[in-house]
């Protein structure tokens, strides 16, 4: 799989910047994508099972192997991040619906 930009309605909502390293058994993934899909915060997946290849990306940003790991565009990243924690960032970045 390529990268693809997913969001609750890609054809509306422009590309936040975000960029998501994840596996579909990854059960913290798939939490972390279905809060930005609610969010409508449209975002650059990296399927890393598909692309396994793109891992050594998301360990440079991350210094570490777990993921997910998501990079924002204020050259921050979270890794495996609580929803809490997820939530919060988008607050801080303006890309969660008020």
């Amino acid at each position: 799989m390529t990268d693809t930009t997913t969001s609750a309605d890609s054809t509306s909502t422009p590309d936040s910047g975000i960029t998501f390293y994840g596996a579909s058994w990854c059960g913290d993934c798939r939490r972390a994508k279905a809060l930005l899909d609610r969010e409508g915060v449209a975002f650059t997946y990296i399927d890393l099972e598909a692309e396994p290849d793109r891992a050594q990306e998301a360990k440079d940003i991350s210094g570490r192997t777990n993921i997910p790991v998501i990079a924002f565009p204020d050259g921050t990243h979270q890794v495996e991040p609580s929803n809490p924690e997820l939530q919060g960032k988008l607050n801080e970045l303006g890309l969660a619906q008020a």
